[in-house]
């Protein structure tokens, strides 16, 4: 089955929305699927999983139901996609033969796709208009396999959206727009709350930009922040570097 590239996220006729609360627009059927976690994490992964296209049902059924016998599983693999075309038509889901399954990307878009593509283009601007929130921030299938490949895509995608922002950031550093480039820093900051590379620039530019107090003021949040979540305070060389804007160095 054929996954072409997406060029822009657009909704064809379901959207998937993978940032933040997991969502899926389309018909009312939609609706029935996201309310049955582990019928939306199948349709999460035959959209998003990486190689993009046709999934083997053994890997489907090892993250969805290992504690099956083979035969049970493929029961419950079954009739988990018979249900998601009732809901959302047949065509969403394609098979090849009797081992693979597929999402038809001109039936569903998903953001978390969009996104992929953009910043392989290096759309990184648009890629961070997409990122409204970690991957499938707050969901929870039951399903253990399903879960640690969420987790590592959360944190890829975290990743990926801080480094496309610290992108921007250079960007708009070097054409000495520091305004802007102060803008995405701290999107850097927000998406890794706990780097302090990311906050000495953002105190740096900030400084650079002639807000000496709001530079200070980044700092004490940031120190603030480590204080209570890990019970550490900033290195020495981000106290060094605020002392010097504190005096005016």
């Amino acid at each position: 089955m054929a996954n072409p590239r997406m060029t822009e996220f657009q909704e064809p006729l379901f959207a998937l929305r993978a940032f933040g609360a997991l969502d899926l627009t389309g018909t009312p059927g939609a609706e029935m699927v996201i309310r049955q976690p582990k019928r939306a994490a199948l349709l999460v992964y035959l959209a998003v999983a990486r190689p993009r296209g046709l999934q083997r049902r053994d890997r489907l059924l090892g993250l969805f139901w290992p504690e099956h016998s083979q035969e049970h599983g493929r029961a419950a693999l079954r009739k988990a996609v018979y249900a998601i075309r009732q809901a959302l038509g047949d065509d969403v889901i394609g098979s090849r033969g009797d081992e693979e399954l597929a999402v038809d990307p001109s039936r569903l878009t998903s953001d978390a796709v969009a996104f992929d593509d953009a910043i392989e283009r290096g759309r990184f601007a648009y890629a961070l208009e997409l990122y409204h929130g970690h991957f499938l921030d707050g969901f929870f299938a039951d399903a253990p396999g399903f879960e640690r490949w969420a987790d590592d895509e959360r944190t890829r995608y975290r990743d990926e959206a801080a480094r496309a922002a610290w992108s921007l950031a250079e960007r708009f550093e070097r054409e000495a727009d520091l305004t802007t480039a102060t803008r995405w820093a701290r999107k850097v900051a927000l998406l890794a709350p706990s780097d302090e590379r990311a906050m000495r620039r953002v105190i740096q530019l900030l400084d650079r930009a002639g807000d000496r107090a709001g530079a200070v003021r980044a700092y004490e949040e940031f120190a603030r922040r480590l204080k209570a979540d890990l019970d550490i305070e900033p290195s020495r060389e981000t106290r060094d570097l605020v002392a010097r804007i504190r005096s005016g160095a």
